[in-house]
C-alpha cells in the first residue's frame, strides 16, 4: 500500500511526497486508519521505526478537514514529549506534514522565556507539541485551556516515566475532557506503562512492532575490552582514523562528558558536549552544530539517546556501557538509520564485563569482539598525542626507576 492510496487531504499527500515517504512503514501502515477511525490507539515501538509521523499524518488530516478556514477557536490536539528537544523534532516533522494546510501549530517548553509562546497561544493554534512542566505552567496560568482538546497524544511515554513525570500525567487527566481520541506511545512496555495506559485509553487498539532484532540490521556491533585509564588513547586513535565521520560518543554522567572532552581538546580535537546542565540555548547550538556537521565529534549522556534524529551519523561509540541494556538499544540506534549503515563500537573495562553479559541477553547475541594485541595496545597508547598525560607518566615511570636506582645503591652500602 502507498501514501496515495489513503484518503486523506492531497496537501498531505503532496508533502509526503517532498520527504520521500512513499510506503507506510509497518507502524504507520498498523496507526493510521484506526486513528483516521477515531479510536484510542495503544502502540509500542522502538524510535527510528517513523511513529511520530504514524500519528501525525491522520491528526494534521483530521483537524484540517474539520476546519472551514485558517481561524483556530481553540487548542484540539495536545502532543506530550519527555524532552524539549524532541518536542522540537516531533514539531519539525508536524510542521513539514502540515505544509499548505489549515492546521497551526505551536511548540511549548521549559528553560526558556514563556512569554513568546504564551503570545503564539493566543494568536491561537490548533496543535500544542509541549514537554509536561511547561504544558502545567501555562495550564495553570490559564494560557492553556486543556478542557476541550479532541486528540491527546503521549510519545515516548517510557522514557517520561524514567523522568518522573508520571504524577504530572495522572494530574492532567482531571483537565482533560471524558471523551476524547488518546493516542500512547512507547518503545517500551511493563506494568507501570501498562498501567498508565489503561488509565488513559478506552477500548484501545494495541499495535506492537517488535523487531526480531531490538537494533537494526544496518548496524555492526563490536566491542572492544580496555581499561578505563586507557580508553581516551583508542577514543583518539578511531577519530583520527576517520577525520570525515560524523561520530557521537556516549558517557554515563555529565562529569564525564566534560572530562572527556577536554582530554579530546589537549590532543587538538575539537568536541561538543551534551548533558543536562546545557540550557536550552546551549543545547540547540550544539545539536544544529552536530546536525549540519560544522563539528563532527558529540560527547552525550544518555538523556540524548531517545528518539532523537541525528542524521548521518557513522559512528556511535559507547565509551561507557550504559547501565539499562534498553539504553544500548536507544543509543545505538542513532546510527544506521533507514536503508544507511552504521558502526557502533563499544569500551568495555573489566568492571563493565557483567554489564556486557546483560547487553548481550537482551540482544540475543554476542558482540563481534576486537582483538587487540599487547603491542597495538602499547602502539596505540605510545602514539597518542596527549603530550600533558604522556609528560606526568614518563615522568612517573623516571621518579620509580630513580627510588628503585637509590634502593640499590643503598643495598650495595
Amino acid at each position: 500500500m502507498k501514501f496515495d492510496d489513503y484518503h486523506i487531504n492531497e496537501d498531505i499527500k503532496y508533502n509526503l511526497e517532498k520527504l520521500g515517504f512513499k510506503k507506510p512503514t509497518d507502524i504507520q501502515y498498523k496507526s493510521i486508519p484506526p486513528i483516521l477511525r477515531g479510536e484510542d490507539v495503544l502502540a509500542i515501538a522502538q524510535t527510528g521505526t517513523g511513529k511520530t509521523a504514524a500519528f501525525a499524518i491522520p491528526i494534521i488530516h483530521l483537524i484540517h478537514e474539520k476546519k472551514s478556514s485558517k481561524r483556530t477557536d481553540y487548542v484540539k490536539c495536545v502532543v506530550l514529549a519527555p524532552t524539549h528537544e524532541l518536542a522540537l523534532q516531533i514539531t519539525e516533522v508536524f510542521e513539514t506534514i502540515a505544509n499548505k494546510t489549515r492546521v497551526k501549530i505551536a511548540c511549548i517548553f521549559g528553560g526558556v522565556d514563556q512569554q513568546p509562546q504564551i503570545d503564539t497561544l493566543y494568536k491561537g493554534v490548533d496543535i500544542v507539541i509541549a514537554t509536561p512542566g511547561r504544558m502545567f505552567d501555562l495550564q495553570s496560568q490559564g494560557v492553556l485551556d486543556l478542557s476541550k482538546i479532541d486528540i491527546l497524544v503521549l510519545d515516548e511515554a517510557d522514557h517520561m516515566l524514567d523522568l518522573g513525570f508520571i504524577r504530572d500525567i495522572q494530574d492532567m487527566i482531571h483537565f482533560l475532557p471524558k471523551i476524547r481520541q488518546t493516542l500512547f506511545f512507547s518503545a517500551t512496555i511493563n506494568e507501570n506503562i501498562k498501567k498508565l495506559a489503561y488509565s488513559l485509553v478506552k477500548n484501545a487498539i494495541r499495535i506492537q512492532i517488535s523487531p526480531k532484532d531490538p537494533v537494526s540490521r544496518n548496524i555492526q556491533h563490536a566491542v572492544v575490552f580496555i581499561e578505563s585509564d586507557d580508553k581516551r588513547f583508542f577514543l583518539e586513535r578511531i577519530i583520527n582514523e576517520h577525520p570525515e565521520s560524523k561520530i557521537l560518543i556516549f558517557v554515563r554522567t555529565k562529569v564525564r562528558a566534560e572530562r572527556v572532552a577536554k582530554a579530546m581538546e589537549r590532543v587538538d580535537i575539537k568536541s561538543l558536549t551534551m548533558h543536562s546542565d546545557k540550557d536550552h540555548e546551549e543545547r540547540t547550538k550544539v545539536m544544529n552544530a552536530f546536525k549540519k556537521g560544522t563539528t563532527k565529534i558529540l560527547i552525550a549522556t544518555d538523556i540524548n539517546a531517545r528518539g532523537i534524529d541525528i542524521p548521518n551519523v557513522d559512528y556511535v561509540v559507547n565509551y561507557d556501557l550504559p547501565e539499562e541494556p534498553e539504553n544500548y538499544v536507544h543509543r545505538v540506534g542513532r546510527t544506521g538509520r533507514g536503508d544507511k549503515k552504521g558502526q557502533a563500537i563499544s569500551f568495555c573495562s573489566s568492571e563493565e564485563k557483567p554489564v556486557l553479559k546483560v547487553i548481550e541477553t537482551f540482544l540475543h547475541n554476542p558482540i563481534h569482539v576486537i582483538e587487540i594485541d599487547k603491542e597495538d595496545r602499547a602502539a596505540t597508547i605510545d602514539f597518542a598525542k596527549d603530550n600533558v598525560v604522556k609528560e606526568d607518566l614518563n615522568a612517573l615511570l623516571r621518579e620509580v626507576e630513580e627510588l628503585e636506582l637509590k634502593k640499590k645503591k643503598k643495598r650495595k652500602k
